[in-house]
This record gives C-alpha cells, sequence and structure tokens, in this order.
C-alpha cells in the first residue's frame, strides 16, 4: 500500500450550484446530506482505506488552504498543494505527480474530483484495488467507465473498441452530447460515462505529459528539486500562470494511444447540478426533495428546496422548480433552465461588484 497515492482535485467553485455554493465555501465543503462530512471528507475517507492517508494530496485553490485544514486536521499542510489561479486539470494533475515523483518513483496513482458521490462503496474500492494493480503491472491511462442507464447530456462519454475483459482500449472521447445522440449512444452498448476518475503510475503519466503536453511538463520539470521545500510555493506562482489552460482530457487522454478503461457500476453520480442532486436524493409522495430545511407543500410537485438549517418554506402551486437560500442570496428557478444558472452567476457578479457569488 505504500506505493499507492491518491490526488483530490479541490479547487473548483461550483458555480451550479449557486447559491448554497460560493466562492468562499464551495460545493466540496459543503454537508449536502445532512451526514456532518462535507463531500470533501467523504471522498478523504474513502480513498483512506486504499491509499495511506500520509500519500493523499489535495490539490486546491490557494484561498481554500485554512478551510481544507479545518475540515481534514489529519493531514499535513505540505499534502496541500496550492494553486495561485485556475487553470484546468492538466496544469493541477502536472504539479501533484511532480511532486509524488519527487516522493516515489514507483508510485501508482488516483486521480479524483472532491465533490462525487459513489452509494456503493465496497464494490467501488474493489474497482479501485483492481485499477491499482493493474496500473502496476500496465504502461496504461487508466480511466473508469460508468455504465450508463439513461441517455445523459451532462456526462462526457467514453467509446471503447470492443468488450474485451474488464479492461478495454478507449476508442474515442466525447464532450456531453444533445439527448438524440445521448440516446444513441445508450442504445449502442459501445459508450460508457467518463466519470473523471483516472488511475496511472507515475512513470507512465510523467511520460504522456513529456510527449504530449511538452510545455507544460518543462515548467514543471525545471522546478523538480524544489518539491516539498520552503522554495516550492514561490516557484509554483511564477510558472502557474503561463501553463497552457486546458483538460486532462483533451491535452492528454484524447491523443493518447494506451488509454484503457475500466468498465463498472458502483451507484457513481457526479454531483454537478441541482438535477443531479434531486435525482440522488429520497423524495415525498409529490415527488418533492427537501434538503436540511423544514418545508410545507400545497399543490406543488418535483421541487427541490434548500435552505439554512432550521429555516421553514411554505410553497404552493409550484411545480419542478430549485428553491435555495445561502446566506443574503435566494434562488428561484425552473429545473428545465438550471443551465442558465452560471450565466446568472455572471450577471449577478457583474451587476453586484462581485457581491452575493
Amino acid at each position: 500500500m505504500k506505493n499507492n497515492y491518491c490526488v483530490i482535485m479541490a479547487g473548483g467553485i461550483g458555480s451550479r450550484f449557486w447559491p448554497f455554493s460560493k466562492n468562499n465555501k464551495p460545493k466540496q465543503f459543503l454537508d449536502f446530506f445532512g451526514t456532518g462530512r462535507s463531500l470533501l471528507q467523504m471522498t478523504f475517507d474513502r480513498f483512506a482505506n486504499v491509499v495511506p492517508a500520509e500519500n493523499i494530496l489535495i490539490v486546491t485553490n490557494k484561498v481554500y488552504k485554512q478551510l481544507i485544514l479545518e475540515q481534514l486536521p489529519q493531514i499535513k499542510e505540505s499534502q496541500i498543494l496550492l494553486e495561485p489561479m485556475r487553470r484546468n486539470t492538466a496544469p493541477c494533475i502536472a504539479y501533484a505527480i511532480s511532486w509524488i515523483k519527487s516522493e516515489n518513483e514507483n508510485a501508482n496513482i488516483i486521480v479524483a474530483p472532491s465533490d462525487h458521490l459513489i452509494l456503493k462503496e465496497s464494490e467501488f474500492l474493489d474497482v479501485i484495488r483492481k485499477g491499482l494493480d493493474y496500473v502496476k503491472h500496465n504502461d496504461t491511462l487508466l480511466t473508469l467507465g460508468i455504465k450508463p442507464n439513461r441517455p445523459e447530456t451532462g456526462y462526457g462519454y467514453i467509446q471503447i473498441e470492443e468488450m474485451n475483459g474488464e479492461f478495454c482500449k478507449v476508442k474515442t472521447f466525447t464532450e456531453k452530447p444533445d439527448l438524440e445522440l445521448a440516446k444513441v449512444f445508450l442504445e449502442s452498448g459501445e459508450f460508457f460515462w467518463n466519470s473523471g476518475i483516472f488511475l496511472w503510475n507515475v512513470q507512465t503519466i510523467y511520460k504522456a505529459f513529456e510527449e504530449l503536453l511538452p510545455d507544460v511538463f518543462a515548467r514543471f520539470e525545471s522546478g523538480k528539486e524544489k518539491w516539498n521545500t520552503p522554495a516550492e510555493e514561490a516557484f509554483i506562482n511564477e510558472i502557474y500562470p503561463s501553463c497552457e489552460n486546458v483538460s486532462i482530457d483533451y491535452g492528454i487522454l484524447e491523443k493518447a494511444n494506451n488509454v484503457s478503461v475500466l468498465c463498472a457500476e458502483f451507484g457513481w453520480s457526479d454531483l454537478g447540478t441541482w438535477g443531479s442532486l434531486y435525482e440522488l436524493s429520497p423524495k415525498d409522495e409529490n415527488e418533492n426533495v427537501t434538503l436540511k430545511c423544514y418545508t410545507q407543500f400545497y399543490q406543488s410537485k418535483g421541487n427541490v428546496v434548500a435552505l439554512p438549517e432550521g429555516k421553514l418554506a411554505v410553497i404552493e402551486g409550484l411545480q419542478d422548480y430549485i428553491i435555495a437560500e445561502s446566506d443574503n442570496t435566494i434562488l428561484i428557478c425552473r429545473k428545465t433552465e438550471e443551465q442558465k444558472i452560471r450565466q446568472m452567476v455572471n450577471d449577478v457578479a457583474v451587476r453586484f461588484d462581485g457581491d452575493y457569488i
């Protein structure tokens, strides 16, 4: 187990969950389900079953350092890798793998977002163990694919070449499709949801960066003697602004010829939207969802209500709405229009000079 590492990406702002998720406390730091654990804490707890706690790194924006230390008091400050600005997932991962390689050249690494929900944890951990063993013995970049159960337009898809045991070669990656294309993907049996969870040996991913993102690789390689030293932060602050803003999917996985997928089912959800949270939450007899607060409904159906703990909402005559309040902000939005929330956040930021977000 000592060669197993985990990188948890926790720098996002979760604007699609506004106003519940705000800049000063994004969704990964929130307890959505009233369990007493935030999404980040649940993610850390999950991976601590297969990776020593001291080998779990959190990559995040520097403004969230204190919040992480509060939520994860068991980790050292050196396990928090601080990005001075957001530069998408490829630079984030390049930073983490460079840091890990300086510590352990035989490391097998899991990379995962901080805000996913896993309903079947034991099945998930079995899949992770299997994946770690596979990348230990194979020169491959492995991603976890989820068997789709509906024509989902909010996820990326992975097409496999052929079903050949549990591990399959990837044919193509496809970004979020429209509904008609998602239906074709579902019916074909060749497409799986891209979970955004990756596994690889540090040597394999290092070589992929050197070949496919040489500029990013060269920047991090130039400071390899500074990892886990007092000089690390200044070096990262210097090189990060000039790193290409590119995702790991586009920069590496779509171009590499050694990408595999392990197809599995373990009750996975990318908690990316109010709609996904609604689907996962318990509902009353009229399909209404209540999160952390109290509600009284009249002639109302299919709503999701999220207010501060102890608050009461009395709702009459609404169907399929999001009603969410946090601090000084209330959102009332049709569920079918939730893709506009990001634009709403931008409009509010401009009109109120950055307040309320």
